[in-house]
C-alpha cells in the first residue's frame, strides 16, 4: 500500500471570488440542493443523489485517498465570496506514473452558477495549487457536446485527445 502521507491534503485556496473549501461531510446539506438538477447530470452523468447518498459519498472522499491508498483524493466546495453560497465543486484524483504525479482533475457548476466563470476560475486556482504541489501531468474528461467544460479545458491549457472513456473525450496537459 502506498505511504498515505505522500498525498497532498486539500487546503483553502482563495481567487478574487471564490473560495475553494476542502470538502467535509457537512458539506452535503448545502450542496445536495445545489446538485439537485436533472439538467446539470445531461453532461456529468448519474442523477442527483438524496442528502444520506451525497453524505456517504462526502464521506468517503473527505478521507483524502482511496481504500488501497494508490490514489489521492482532493476535493473542494466552490463558494462564491460574495454572496456566501455553494455553487460547485472542484476535484482532482492524483495517482503516480512514470511522467510524475499525475491529477485527472473535474469541475462542476450548479446550475444556477453556471454563465458566470466560476469553473475556469475555479479550476485555475486548482491547478495552479496542484502544480505548486508537484502535480506535473493533468487529465480531464469532458463530454463532446459540453461546450463550457471544452473551454475551461482549453483555458487550462488542456488538449483533446482521440480516447473516449464513456462518451467523454481524454483531454490531457
Amino acid at each position: 500500500m502506498t505511504d498515505v502521507l505522500a498525498w497532498p491534503g486539500a487546503e483553502p485556496i482563495e481567487t478574487e471570488r471564490l473560495l475553494l473549501e476542502p470538502l467535509h461531510v457537512g458539506h452535503a446539506d448545502e450542496m445536495v440542493t445545489v446538485l439537485d438538477d436533472e439538467r446539470l447530470h445531461a453532461f456529468i452523468g448519474g442523477r442527483p443523489l438524496a442528502l444520506p447518498e451525497l453524505r456517504d459519498r462526502y464521506a468517503r472522499l473527505a478521507l483524502g485517498r482511496s481504500p488501497d491508498g494508490t490514489q489521492g483524493w482532493l476535493n473542494w466546495v466552490v463558494r462564491d465570496v460574495g454572496s456566501g453560497h455553494a455553487a460547485g465543486t472542484v476535484q482532482a484524483t492524483l495517482w503516480r506514473d512514470r511522467d510524475g504525479l499525475v491529477a485527472e482533475i473535474a469541475w462542476v457548476t450548479g446550475t444556477a452558477y453556471q454563465g458566470r466563470g466560476y469553473a475556469k476560475e475555479a479550476a485555475v486556482a486548482m491547478v495552479a495549487w496542484l502544480r505548486q504541489h508537484g502535480v506535473t501531468v493533468f487529465v480531464a474528461h469532458v463530454h463532446p457536446a459540453h461546450d463550457a467544460s471544452i473551454g475551461v479545458a482549453r483555458h487550462l491549457g488542456l488538449t483533446a485527445t482521440d480516447t473516449v472513456v464513456d462518451g467523454e473525450v481524454r483531454w490531457t496537459g
